[in-house]
This record gives C-alpha cells, sequence and structure tokens, in this order.
C-alpha cells in the first residue's frame, strides 16, 4: 500500500485526487495539506508541510507555486519524493527542483496525462520522417477562459519534443500579425485558443505537399491529470534521489 500525503488537497486537483485513490486498493491519502481547511476529509490536513507529522511514502503536489520551496525542504528533510505538479515556477524555483532532486527522488513534467506523455514521444518520431521531406510544423492549443498563460505549457514540450530531433535549430513563431513575411522552413508555429470550458485540446499539424498529418491529444475532464499523478506516486515511491518525468513512468509500465 502506497501511502500518500496530497499537498493542495482542498484545491480542484486535489479533490479530483482524493476521489480517485478512494477507489484504488493499493494507494490511500493518509494525510493532506491546504490553507483552505473548510472541506470535510477522511484524513487529517494541516495549514502547512511543515507541520504534518503522519509518515508517508510519497507527496502528490497540486497546489501553489509560493508553496513550492517549503515543500521542497520538507521532502528533503524528511526523505519522501514528490509527484511535483504545480506550474508557474520562478527560475530560482526551478534551480531548487534540480538541486532538491540531487538529495530526494523528485518527479516533474509539463503534464501528467499518460496519453499526452506517450505522444510526445510519437512526436519526436514523426518529426524525424516528416520535417527532412519538407513538411511544415504547426501547433494549436485550447483551453478554457480562466487560464492566464499563452501557449500552454504542454503546447511548449510538445514543440520542445520535436525540436530535440534536429538538436534545437527550429524556432518557436508565436504571432503572425506583425511581420507580412511567408513561414521559414525551420520554425514551428505555435497558436493559443482560449474559450468555454475547454479542459485541454492540442493538435499538431505536419503540412506537406497534398497531405496533411495531425496528431490530436483531448483531456474532456482533469481526471486525466490526476490518474496520471496517481501512476507517478505509484512509481516515485521508494524510488533514489533524481530527477524523472513521466517518460519514467510510461516506461514503467
Amino acid at each position: 500500500m502506497t501511502r500518500v500525503i496530497m499537498h493542495g488537497c482542498n484545491g480542484k486537483m486535489g479533490r479530483v485526487i482524493t476521489d480517485i485513490i478512494a477507489q484504488d486498493e493499493n494507494i490511500e491519502i493518509v494525510a493532506g495539506v491546504d490553507v483552505f481547511n473548510q472541506v470535510q476529509n477522511t484524513y487529517p490536513v494541516f495549514s502547512d508541510i511543515s507541520e504534518c507529522d503522519v509518515e508517508a511514502d510519497v507527496i502528490i503536489d497540486f497546489a501553489a507555486a509560493v508553496a513550492v520551496d517549503g515543500l521542497l525542504d520538507y521532502c528533503v528533510a524528511k526523505q519522501v519524493p514528490c509527484v511535483l505538479c504545480t506550474t508557474g515556477l520562478s527560475a530560482q524555483q526551478l534551480a531548487k527542483v534540480e538541486e532538491s532532486a540531487k538529495k530526494v527522488a523528485i518527479l516533474k513534467s509539463a503534464n501528467m496525462s499518460l496519453g499526452v506523455n506517450a505522444l510526445l514521444k510519437l512526436l519526436k518520431e514523426a518529426a524525424g520522417i516528416f520535417a527532412p521531406a519538407g513538411f511544415d510544423i504547426e501547433i494549436v492549443e485550447k483551453h478554457h477562459n480562466l487560464k492566464v498563460d499563452a501557449p500552454s505549457g504542454t503546447a511548449l514540450a510538445m514543440a520542445d519534443s520535436i525540436n530535440e530531433e534536429f538538436d534545437n535549430s527550429y524556432e518557436y513563431v508565436y504571432d503572425r500579425s506583425q511581420v507580412r513575411e511567408k513561414r521559414s522552413a525551420k520554425e514551428i508555429g505555435i497558436s493559443a485558443v482560449r474559450g468555454g470550458t475547454i479542459v485541454g485540446d492540442h493538435d499538431v499539424i505536419f503540412a506537406g505537399v497534398d497531405e496533411v498529418i495531425t496528431f490530436s491529444h483531448r483531456a474532456y475532464s482533469k481526471a486525466v491529470f490526476g490518474k496520471g499523478a496517481v501512476q507517478a506516486a505509484k512509481f516515485l515511491a521508494g524510488k533514489p534521489a533524481g530527477k524523472y518525468d513521466m517518460s519514467d513512468v510510461i516506461n514503467a509500465q
């Protein structure tokens, strides 16, 4: 049985993961951490990770960037691995993640969906086939009207996965309205759409002469990210210090 501390237990993703784990006999939440404690939980909830005195095998984090420094300090001090899902970290915090991973297991990924991470592998292989044949590459991502950052971290991860195949020689273009010129062969166009309650749609388009190949991923609920985080927690428990990502989880399946 994998014992989990849910960091950010009363947020939207925290509630989703709590429900997922409640249906899984191989993992349980033994404690939660959240500054907002107006929700009834079946486990004890602490307002700060530093107050938590419950032993666990792994932490799942879906909280806020402001809480990440304290979380990393706790993980290193207690030697508890962490599935770090909070986004929007500063350069200093990202450096701290790298430093902490030298002392405890940390899993961080731009997207926790197993489908997205499998797609990242496929895109790299596809790019190696289509780009040398003259196919142009465009990425279109769509999210709900409350999302403040653009493009999405997942869209950038997709572009990065493709770009790695070519020693990062491609340029990312986010806006074509300011320059009136045809696209170059060595660019990846990235477009963002915001509206309604779209959870997350991503299309990667390889456009050639007289044919178009599109790789698509659609998230219909936040549960896809929660399920991935739970799989990651099971994988990470007991692992030695190091930096991990969802590709490690997929390869271990």
